[in-house]
């Protein structure tokens, strides 16, 4: 399917979260303003990933905030109030934003296909995307650009920073210095690797003259895992872990040598910047979900957790499950991986 965009002047984009799939979201959407660059976009978005594209050009955001509950409906209601849209891409399978939908009025409502319509989204949306059978997450995104007629469905990225948070981040990996960033955490903690494997990579990093930076958010979770891998490293490390906001962060990719990282967000943030990401999977499928121009860094155990798991054909996407499946990755296989980019960014950056 594709539409005829000449007489079409307004979109609405709905994807509410997270933070990994808002920056493959970025990519769909700058490659539609390529395109169509005076069409008016407006972006439902949640309330932290806002943070992090506030500054994108050419986009009016309208926050939908989760921790509202039920409230947050009537608030979009009210946020979109007298508004009409030419086009809805509804680029989110969750009940939430099936129900966030309904207070969007758009003539064409594109979904999924029917295979990955699921949460009652078919019920919300009058076309579909084309169907594809083994997509990654971005390339499933790039689906909608291409049903609105996009041509060029190149990835790129244009994520405005501030000047004053570049400027935090040279400050703290200044221009030419080789650091390893690692963002240790994921968002559960079943997916985060051993804090003695973080550490060992990090003291054979600054064995090979590099820094090791330890970034992340400011909860819990993160702030103990990061506490746990300085405890049992040889050396020191520069713990940074709840010290940016989220554009800080992404400066601070940018300025990354290599980043080291599970599934999750900041991996993905690295991709944008066009840092080379070595990315930990056991739980998720990295064709689906990996870091999307680092795919060949991926360290993996997924195969083999998912094969020890289910029989037969195993669906795109299937997670695996269980709490000890990131102890299946080893420290050799990702020191060798470190090993190989830090050879290509020394090859790179002497040229």
């Amino acid at each position: 399917m594709s539409l005829n965009l000449d007489n079409i002047n307004s979109l609405c984009l709905l994807r509410l979260s997270a933070i990994g799939d808002v920056c493959h979201a970025v990519a769909m959407v700058q490659a539609i303003q390529r395109q169509y660059p005076k069409l008016k976009i407006t972006w439902i978005i949640g309330k932290v990933e806002y943070q992090l594209l506030k500054h994108l050009n050419g986009i009016k955001f309208v926050i939908f905030d989760k921790s509202l509950g039920w409230r947050s409906y009537f608030k979009l209601r009210e946020d979109l109030a007298g508004k009409k849209f030419d086009v809805l891409l509804h680029m989110q399978v969750a009940l939430r934003a099936t129900i966030a939908s309904l207070a969007i009025s758009a003539k064409v409502r594109v979904g999924f296909d029917r295979a990955r319509a699921k949460e009652g989204q078919w019920l919300v949306t009058n076309q579909s995307v084309e169907p594809l059978a083994t997509p990654h997450v971005l390339e499933g995104f790039m689906g909608f650009a291409k049903a609105i007629g996009v041509t060029d469905l190149t990835p790129r990225w244009d994520i405005p920073v501030p000047l004053a948070d570049t400027e935090f981040a040279k400050k703290m990996i200044p221009d030419g210095d080789k650091a390893l960033v690692i963002c240790a955490a994921a968002s559960k903690a079943e997916r985060n690797w051993l804090p003695e494997r973080y550490a060992a990579v990090a003291e054979h990093a600054i064995s090979k003259g590099f820094r090791v930076i330890l970034c992340g958010g400011p909860v819990p979770l993160e702030l103990e895992l990061a506490k746990s891998i300085e405890q049992v490293c040889a050396v020191p490390l520069e713990n940074q872990v709840g010290n940016t906001s989220l554009t800080q962060l992404l400066a601070v990719l940018k300025q990354a040598s290599i980043v080291l990282a599970p599934d999750t967000g900041p991996a993905h943030m690295a991709v944008t910047q066009g840092t080379a990401v070595i990315g930990l999977y056991a739980h998720s499928n990295p064709g689906r979900t990996g870091p999307y121009t680092s795919l060949d860094n991926v360290v993996s155990a997924y195969d083999e957790a998912i094969k020890s798991q289910y029989e037969g054909g195993i669906p795109w996407g299937k997670r695996a499950k269980g709490e000890s499946l990131m102890v299946m990755i080893q420290l050799v296989t990702v020191i060798n991986q470190f090993d190989i980019l830090s050879s290509d960014y020394l090859y790179r950056t002497r040229k």
